[in-house]
């Protein structure tokens, strides 16, 4: 890991720093910390809990509630509409080989369901004999989510025209419900959040991270750059895997107003920060209002649970 980090920041070796010590994070709750010459200490656990306690969290669910169900299933998606602790639902779109848009998150069915069958490789037909019928397609999603604000995950493939064909399909079908007020569409593609703020400039985006050198770095230049790539993206909510707390406190000083901190785990965990009056929900205004929707984050960590399924890596991230 410290020669990965070194030989992808150039910058570090200009100045001359030297990494004294260099852990690698095996878990995704793991709280092993890096210290560098001229930063200070990445946050302790403890550091966490009392920074983030400052401000009230609104929670989500990560691919639905992906604990008691399949993650980004319809029972999954059901009982998050139905469960008032998940004030807003997450959950993963892509197209299959026909060009359904079909409601799942990795390349592959190998984790979920050991088929090593791939998504953009195979009619939806296949992928839901495959997956026993558990692979919904994006309507049968929407017929059982709608109601609670949405955040709705952009699944690139790597082709950017297939991409835009499906923001466009997502969009017209939102524009259609009359819900635009209640998505926030999001990705980690920064050249599909591009795509969505200038076809759609009103539609709230957010941009998704797992870790960064600032993950490992507590560099001022490193965080400020993090926000840097959101700006340019004009994604509207910097979404971080929870890993990246270990720099809560650097994430929350150099934020700026118009963005909004928002952290997820490879579980349901998933929750906004809301730091600034304009840290809120996107959904309209009187679905937000702090007294009704938020939790400390202390409250959070105790609510959540990990699944069976949880990814614990990067693979088809």
């Amino acid at each position: 890991m410290l020669f990965f980090i070194l030989k992808r920041c150039p910058l570090l070796r200009q100045a001359g720093w030297v990494l004294l010590i260099a852990s690698s994070i095996t878990g995704c709750t793991s709280q092993q910390r890096t210290i560098a010459l001229g930063a200070a200490p990445a946050a302790t656990p403890e550091e966490i809990r009392k920074h983030v306690d400052e401000y009230p969290c609104t929670p989500g669910a990560h691919r639905g509630d992906s604990v008691l169900y399949v993650e980004n299933t319809l029972s999954a998606i059901r009982s998050a509409r139905q469960n008032p602790k998940y004030k807003f639902i997450e959950f993963d779109v892509q197209y299959s080989a026909d060009k359904q848009a079909v409601v799942f998150h990795d390349g592959s069915l190998r984790r979920i369901f050991g088929e090593r069958a791939k998504v953009k490789e195979t009619p939806y037909e296949e992928l839901r004999r495959l997956s026993d019928n558990k692979i919904p397609t994006y309507e049968q999603a929407m017929a059982v989510a709608v109601g609670k604000p949405l955040n709705i995950e952009i699944k690139s493939q790597g082709n950017q025209a297939d991409d835009e064909q499906l923001i466009d399909y997502i969009m017209a079908d939102i524009q259609n419900r009359g819900i635009e007020d209640r998505i926030l569409i999001s990705s980690i593609s920064a050249e599909a959040i591009k795509y969505v703020k200038k076809r759609y400039p009103e539609m709230p985006t957010g941009q998704i991270f797992w870790r960064k050198a600032s993950t490992y770095l507590p560099f001022d230049f490193l965080t400020e750059g993090l926000y840097q790539e959101i700006d340019d993206s004009n994604a509207d909510y910097l979404m971080l895997h929870v890993s990246n707390q270990m720099n809560i406190k650097d994430l929350l000083r150099f934020k700026p107003e118009n963005k909004t901190l928002v952290f997820w785990d490879f579980d349901d965990t998933m929750y906004l920060v809301q730091k600034d009056p304009t840290d809120r929900l996107w959904s309209a205004p009187e679905e937000t209002l702090i007294s009704q929707t938020t939790q400390s984050h202390a409250q959070l960590q105790s609510s959540y649970n990990r699944s069976p399924l949880a990814k614990t890596d990067a693979t088809s991230l």
